[in-house]
């Protein structure tokens, strides 16, 4: 079932701003608080997490790839103005951090010297690895990005002119450990799409050119945004994508009214707005790296695998992607709700979020695909015995 909620129009709100875009957007004929709002705006404040109003299973998507990002990443797809790209970069306040090579291009953790890029392992010969923590970051990939920009480039000249290696990494290389995003996700162009696919299955870039080759580790968190009314994402790069949650305007007067004000403080004091969430956001953080930790120690007893699985049968599933991907998430769930092993309930949020874009039959071919369907079904196997 679509998803809720909406806050200010994300092309208010992007990297770079527009003065004419947004005077003319806001109305004010010139006053001081336009040119107070103007200002705001250029010190590119990130909506806080904490103050989006619904999207509950948005949020909770995003949260549980943060907690865990074996995952898979996740596909936001809405209508134009629902905030899918104020979501994601809201996270940037709630991320843990996370232990890297300090000076390292490429994030390596020092504790697992197995997995270091070529610099690190020079570096190790020397004894020179020094530790340090860093906050996962947000990598934005833009619509017209080049092949070498996203993957990187060997200079060959360099290589022939003087025989050393001379590399460039790409974005890739920033996204290892943190989050790649990608906003209009179904507008990329195909060998880009390629690409992304490679390493997301592979989990390292791999780069030849004129017979040298070079290669590094990239693990990221994918998630893309998406508006359907502007094409369909390829089902190559969709089957990468975990876990899927459709976002569309409230219908509800109260909650309207409530982005509307949100809004409205934002624009005019982002910095006193955002100190306003502060106790909250640092809440979900904490919570989130509690999970991280308790992650580890979550089972899912062989009643609730044989649950997941019957789901995949029935919704008619390809492949066994999809029940792994359900596991993996309810096991999250479970963590972030502060168990130890998986139960019914964790089960149905896992499926409501992994099934959307998987399943090619719904055991109810007249209902509607949702929760309360889900837990029907579940209800209907538990009866049977299982």
């Amino acid at each position: 079932m679509p998803e809720e909620s909406i806050e200010p129009d994300d092309e208010f709100f992007e990297e770079e701003y527009e003065e004419e875009h947004l005077a003319g957007f806001l109305g004010h004929d010139g006053d001081s608080l336009n040119l107070s709002i103007l200002d705001n705006a250029r010190k590119k404040e990130f909506y806080p997490f904490a103050a989006i109003v619904g999207q509950e299973a948005l949020k909770k998507a995003l949260i549980l790839n943060v907690i865990n990002p074996e995952i898979g990443g996740v596909l936001i797809r809405g209508e134009k103005g629902t905030a899918k790209s104020i979501a994601v970069r809201g996270l940037v306040d709630i991320l843990p951090k996370i232990k890297v090579v300090k000076g390292c291009r490429f994030n390596c953790d020092p504790d697992i010297p197995e997995k270091y890029c070529f610099e690190c392992k020079i570096k190790a010969e020397r004894n020179e690895i020094v530790p340090e923590y860093k906050p996962v970051s947000i990598v934005d990939i833009p619509l017209n990005i080049t092949e070498d920009r996203l993957v990187g480039s060997i200079d060959i000249e360099k290589v022939l002119t003087e025989g050393k290696k001379s590399f460039e990494p790409g974005l890739l290389a920033k996204a290892h450990r943190n989050i790649l995003y990608i906003d209009e996700i179904n507008l990329l162009e195909d060998n880009i799409i390629d690409a992304l696919i490679d390493v997301a299955a592979m989990g390292v870039v791999t780069i030849e050119r004129e017979a040298i080759s070079m290669s590094y580790p990239s693990k990221f968190i994918l998630i893309g945004s998406m508006n359907p009314e502007e094409g369909e994402l390829r089902p190559q790069l969709l089957d990468r994508l975990a876990l899927q949650v459709e976002i569309k305007g409230l219908d509800n007067v109260k909650d309207r009214v409530e982005v509307i004000k949100r809004s409205r403080e934002f624009l005019e004091d982002p910095v006193g707005f955002r100190q306003k969430f502060a106790e909250e956001e640092k809440k979900i953080r904490e919570r989130i790296a509690e999970a991280s930790e308790r992650l580890k120690d979550v089972s899912t007893p062989p009643r609730v695998m044989a649950l997941i699985s019957r789901i995949g049968i029935d919704f008619n599933i390809d492949g066994h992607r999809g029940d792994i991907i359900m596991e993996r998430t309810a096991r999250t769930h479970a963590a972030f709700e502060g168990r130890t092993e998986t139960d019914v309930e964790d089960v149905i949020v896992a499926a409501e979020l992994a099934l959307p874009h998987r399943m090619r039959k719904r055991p109810f071919e007249e209902e509607e695909f949702s929760s309360s369907m889900l837990r029907r079904l579940v209800e209907k196997y538990i009866e049977e015995g299982m």
